[in-house]
C-alpha cells in the first residue's frame, strides 16, 4: 500500500529523460523487494525508464553497502566500474558505489551533507543534478 502512494522526487523524470537522451543505462539497487520496487516505480510514473532486469532488489544481491548489486548491474551492461555512477541519499549508497569503484553522487535535500566525504559530487536535489548535467 505504501508503494502505491509513492511520488517521484522533484527532478526525477527530467533526470531520467536526460540520461536516456545521452544513451546512459540506468538501474536501481534497493534494500526493498523487487515487487515493491516495481510498484513504487509504477506509482511514480517512472517504470518505463527501467528494464525489469535492471532493478536489483534484496532478493538478488547482498545489501548495500556491499557492492554486489552494482557489480551485477555493471556486468549485465558489460560496463566497467569507471563508467558507472551511484546516486544515493544515504551513506550505504555511497559506500557501495565506492566499494564497486564507481563515481558517487550524494543527494541531500537538507543541505547538511553528513556523508559528503564518501561522495564525488553532492547536490541538494535531482533538479540540481539535472542542471549540472546540462
Amino acid at each position: 500500500e505504501l508503494a502505491r502512494q509513492a511520488r517521484a522526487a522533484e527532478g526525477a523524470p527530467e533526470l531520467l529523460r536526460a540520461l536516456h537522451a545521452r544513451g546512459a543505462r540506468v538501474g536501481i539497487l534497493t534494500r526493498n523487494s523487487y515487487a515493491n520496487s516495481l510498484e513504487t516505480l509504477r506509482a511514480c510514473g517512472l517504470a518505463s525508464f527501467f528494464a525489469p532486469d535492471c532493478i536489483v532488489g534484496r532478493e538478488a544481491a547482498a545489501p548495500k553497502p556491499d557492492p554486489d548489486g552494482i557489480h551485477r548491474l555493471l556486468g549485465g551492461w558489460k560496463a566497467e566500474p569507471r563508467d558507472g555512477v551511484m546516486v544515493g541519499d544515504y551513506r550505504f549508497d555511497l559506500l557501495a558505489g565506492r566499494a564497486a569503484g564507481t563515481a558517487t553522487v550524494y543527494v541531500d535535500v537538507s543541505g547538511e551533507f553528513p556523508f559528503a566525504a564518501h561522495a564525488d559530487v553532492s547536490v541538494r536535489s535531482l533538479v540540481e543534478l539535472v542542471e549540472r548535467l546540462a
